[in-house]
């Protein structure tokens, strides 16, 4: 049995759409199927999901909104001409926003929810009827019915463990199920929605849910490369990778989806695999719990500007006991969040997202330092890269830092930082933000050729 899950570009017109029915149907496994709203039909377009948030923002503003009502209608018409539907579902579309405006409650969180979820699940109610149009039997589920119960963190919402006795009964439904993304409902029956890649999220529960033999994720890409092909134009195609690789990746810049949204299908252990909606027939990267390390040590290599690092210096730190739990603790109070912590005997380093730090509080975290620590030197700079190296074959192959570092310094780029994650399947850098483009190329040519 497989879900499947379809993004906002694999939903965005009538053709898109009927390409997913092709898919769908040309394997009888793909029983669930989890859709987005639908995305950009072209470049400079706009989701279906910023335009009912403009809606909802005139609506909670007490303008009138007839204007963005309207753009938001007109998209689902131009699917539902396209695909030749019946203009009953438009009207039952127009119905629905209708009635989820004039029943918003007195909390605008979750007024902006229900307005967001709509995308989905009205896509959903189109793509239904598009199966059924085609012959295959299909049925449209709301996730409300079918048992996704969340925590009523409007905008940030949780799924609730006992959801998943009640969504594994939808393993035994004979019917082609497809499933609106992005939302559930509260204990109290309202619409709540999840975070960043949310319809990434719904399809990973319900993979777990019903033990999915593979969660099928399919995007505008052939598969997740090495390296990113906007840098490095030849990346190689990954085949295969584990969820500690995927998860490394992610986190350093690979934006195939986001890294949290899949945890339910990691742990339950369930394959994942990355396809093109435009090209069904590539193999795809799979993403599993182990892999054969071959001669493939290193999978890929991630890049991410936007950092900054805090640089402290002071004689005999080491011999303090508490000072990094003192330091760590300044950034806990002023709700700063760290990614790496490279250390020395006198001299610590905290790598940050320079996103997180505006003018004031860092004027202010630099205060507390030098007034809670008494420091030597404290230095805050800027305009810093991450670059991530990760493979789990780094963990049995000597020589990795070495082989990058040379081919670092061979490109002329200096090193800022390097650390090493503690799985031994990374290896961090940090450069000049100047030097990104061609330290990727270079390690991309060190390992891939």
């Amino acid at each position: 049995m497989k879900v499947v899950k379809f993004g906002g570009s694999s939903v965005a017109n009538a053709e898109q759409i009927s390409k997913i029915i092709r898919i769908v149907s040309s394997d009888s496994d793909r029983r669930i199927v989890v859709v987005s709203a639908p995305g950009k039909r072209f470049k400079k377009d706009t989701k279906v999901t910023d335009l009912l948030i403009e809606l909802a923002g005139e609506v909670l503003a007490g303008n009138d909104y007839e204007a963005a009502f309207a753009a938001v209608v007109e998209r689902y018409a131009e699917i539902q001409r396209g695909l030749g539907l019946s203009e009953a579902i438009v009207a039952t579309i127009e119905e629905d926003l209708r009635g989820r405006i004039l029943d918003r409650g007195a909390i605008n969180e979750q007024f902006m929810d229900s307005m967001k979820a709509s995308g989905e699940d009205n896509n959903a109610k189109v793509i239904t009827e598009a199966f059924i149009h085609a012959g295959i039997p299909a049925v449209y589920l709301h996730p409300g019915e079918a048992g996704m119960l969340l925590s009523d963190e409007f905008g940030n919402a949780e799924i609730l463990p006992e959801s998943f006795a009640t969504l594994a009964a939808l393993r035994e439904m004979d019917k082609v199920i497809v499933f609106p993304g992005f939302f559930g409902v509260t204990k109290a029956g309202e619409v709540a929605t999840f975070p960043r890649g949310g319809s990434d999220i719904t399809g990973a529960i319900l993979a777990a849910a019903v033990k999915a033999d593979v969660y099928e994720n399919f995007t505008d890409v052939d598969s997740v490369y090495a390296m990113d092909p906007r840098l490095v134009p030849n990346a190689p195609a990954i085949e295969r990778m584990t969820y500690r690789e995927m998860r490394e990746l992610s986190y350093a810049g690979f934006g195939v989806f986001h890294d949290e949204a899949i945890l339910p299908a990691v742990h339950a252990e369930i394959p994942i695999c990355i396809k093109n909606t435009n090209r069904p027939e590539a193999p795809g990267t799979r993403v599993t719990l182990t892999r054969e390390v071959g001669t493939q040590v290193v999978s890929g290599i991630a890049s991410s500007d936007g950092f900054c690092s805090i640089s402290i210096n002071k004689y005999m730190m080491n011999r303090e006991v508490g000072f990094g739990r003192r330091l760590l603790q300044i950034l806990e109070e002023e709700g700063v969040p760290y990614e790496h912590t490279p250390s020395g005997i006198d001299s610590i380093s905290i790598i940050l997202k320079s996103s997180e730090l505006c003018a004031e509080k860092e004027s202010l975290i630099v205060e507390r330092i030098h007034a809670e620590l008494a420091p030597d030197f404290v230095d805050i700079e800027h305009g810093l890269a991450l670059l991530m190296l990760v493979g789990e074959g780094m963990h049995f192959v000597l020589g990795n830092a070495a082989q990058a570092t040379t081919a670092l310094g061979n490109a002329g780029v200096n090193i800022e930082m390097i650390n090493m994650g503690a799985s031994e399947i990374s290896i961090m850098f940090a450069v000049k933000e100047k030097d990104r483009k061609k330290s990727i190329q270079a390690l991309g040519k060190s390992y891939f050729g």
